[in-house]
């Protein structure tokens, strides 16, 4: 069977402006162009773009995504093996985390006393190991350090400071989402100063080098800034993908 641009976008979910944005990227081609230059998928697309959702879904970025679909030794079954199994971990973590709430409304209500150890049930170490596994498998053993300079910016951090800083990080999404706006080149003053706003407040938490701040700013334009974007880009894409930009110039001009 036979889809449109506009039928794939009904059926999965992801927009007409995400799939032409795809195509762009060369992350999902379609299957063709018909005479009158509409794009046209197949099956084989259908499934790849499942596999794009998943790994997106798993926070990975678009261009690990590519280098992963391309691989010679791909293996589709094998991928959705691992999802699955990821997946599975997830639901058993988010089984726990209802259970705490539950138990800790219960213990609000005063109907069952909760006992120490259950106020933390599912909140392990283990998420943010596993996030700081894949800091270390981008950049490298280099990062450990700066892991562990976040980590005790963060523990020493007052109150006052940490709401400053969450401040801080509205008011440069929104002045660069005006910059956007206005079409703003990526290398402009305007936006450069915007940007080295952003790095002076990243290096509250951490200080970047050229190469990790350049993959940082690529990591936005993964699916799980969807939220954090979406008052300025609904699709996400776009804005992501400048800020990207932005960041990438700063780290080739201010950094190397």
């Amino acid at each position: 069977m036979v889809y449109t641009v506009a039928k794939l976008a009904k059926i999965s979910g992801v927009s007409i402006r995400t799939l032409h944005w795809y195509d762009e990227i060369g992350l999902l081609k379609p299957a063709y162009h018909g005479a009158n230059g509409y794009r046209y998928y197949e099956e084989e697309q259908l499934l790849a773009l499942q596999q794009i959702l998943f790994f997106r879904e798993l926070g990975f970025e678009l261009k690990q995504i590519e280098s992963i679909l391309k691989r010679s030794d791909f293996d589709r079954m094998a991928a959705l093996s691992s999802h699955r199994k990821i997946l599975q971990k997830n639901v058993e973590r988010t089984k726990k985390l209802i259970k705490t709430i539950d138990k800790t409304l219960e213990h609000l209500k005063g109907t069952k006393k909760m006992k120490d150890h259950e106020i933390y049930l599912g909140f392990s170490k283990e998420g943010q190991d596993d996030y700081q596994k894949y800091l270390v498998n981008r950049f490298g053993d280099k990062i450990k350090d700066s892991i562990k300079e976040s980590n005790e910016n963060v523990k020493n951090m007052s109150k006052e400071d940490f709401e400053k800083t969450k401040k801080d990080w509205v008011h440069i999404l929104d002045d660069l989402a005006k910059q956007w706006k206005k079409q703003a080149s990526v290398e402009s003053t305007e936006v450069q100063k915007i940007i080295r706003r952003h790095y002076e407040w990243l290096k509250k938490y951490w200080t970047p080098d050229q190469d990790s701040y350049a993959g940082m700013g690529e990591g936005y334009t993964g699916f799980e800034w969807k939220d954090v974007f979406k008052q300025y880009d609904s699709e996400h894409p776009k804005f992501a993908l400048y800020f990207s930009e932005a960041i990438k110039s700063f780290s080739k001009k201010e950094l190397s």
